[in-house]
């Protein structure tokens, strides 16, 4: 009875996100007196899954149909859904990520578990009553929830576990089918390619991000935005009245109501900082905030600021990051 950790996988590699799963999971594996085992998803090569070890585990299990290289809501919860019956798992942690958010309902409904969403502690287990604590309220606060079914669903937040390095463990690889058919495959939607414009740094998963604003005054100034990401090798990210006034796609709006980041730096260029972007961003582990205007709402949140015009900051600071590289 191992506790069954869902690792993502994309070009081959295991997802920073993934590893910090993987080490928790580990964790909470060595608390209950059991071993972890990991059930990967996506594009992954056994030589990457072996090295999950490093984090603690000691056996994954691994797909290998060819369709599973994209995310397919149905086929993936019925992957992870048949692992957990294998290994007799009665709890299951993955990734609080776009793909951990959408699987983990479906699973918490197929596998009558209860989920607990944004997780950003190790759970107590007092006396068989098993609590873990989760951010709330876009992460101003926090909760303390008990999880009460047999089989437990954690889905743990962005950058709140460093990933274990336990050089020179190797986890055993095994292949496992989930007998998927093609009617698991019916809801697989059309690809979209949401990648920057400085590398092709998918958004959600990018450790760094730069980020702009109504300040950049027009799309004719983001290559601004664009080469210091390029110098960095980060993604391009940009506030709601940006996407709003078409100067950015949508994909890349980064607040309440588009996509959420977590990445170890945030750097937000002529943005003012309302409450609705910061609900994205709040999880960043570093942030810097560049703004003419010190009253911006956004320094208060920011670890680092440079009051100054991003038109004369940016530059100056792309090319003294090229000339560290």
């Amino acid at each position: 009875m191992s506790v069954l950790v869902v690792v993502e996988c994309d070009n081959g590699e295991v997802k920073k996100s993934s590893l910090e799963v993987a080490s928790y999971g580990s964790q909470v594996a060595q608390m209950l007196g059991t071993t972890a085992t990991a059930v990967a998803v996506g594009e992954a090569t056994e030589a990457n899954l072996a090295k999950l070890g490093e984090q603690g585990i000691s056996k994954v299990l691994y797909d290998a149909e060819p369709r599973l290289k994209d995310f397919v809501n149905g086929a993936y919860t019925k992957l992870i859904a048949g692992a957990a019956e294998k290994e007799s798992s009665l709890v299951i942690v993955l990734a609080n990520s776009n793909i951990g958010a959408s699987v983990g309902s479906r699973l918490s409904v197929r596998l009558q578990a209860s989920l607990a969403t944004n997780v950003v502690e190790l759970p107590k287990n007092n006396g068989g009553q098993f609590t873990v604590k989760r951010g709330a309220f876009s992460g101003k606060a926090f909760a303390d929830v008990v999880l009460m079914g047999e089989r437990k669903i954690l889905a743990v937040k962005k950058n709140s576990i460093e990933a274990l390095h336990n050089a020179g463990q190797v986890a055993q690889v095994e292949r496992f089918s989930a007998s998927l058919t093609d009617a698991d495959f019916v809801d697989a939607p059309k690809q979209v390619v949401m990648q920057d414009q400085a590398g092709g740094v998918l958004l959600p998963e990018a450790d760094l991000v730069v980020s702009g604003g109504r300040g950049m005054k027009g799309p004719e100034n983001w290559h601004l935005i664009e080469d210091l990401a390029k110098a960095l090798g980060a993604a391009t990210a940009c506030s709601k009245p940006v996407s709003d006034v078409d100067w950015r796609p949508h994909h890349e709006h980064v607040g309440q109501t588009g996509i959420t980041v977590s990445p170890n730096l945030y750097i937000a260029c002529g943005i003012s900082g309302a409450i609705q972007h910061l609900a994205g961003v709040n999880s960043s582990k570093v942030i810097v905030v560049i703004n003419k205007d010190p009253e911006a709402p956004f320094f208060k949140a920011a670890d680092y600021g440079i009051v100054g015009d991003v038109f004369e900051v940016l530059p100056k600071l792309t090319q003294a990051i090229k000339e560290l590289n």
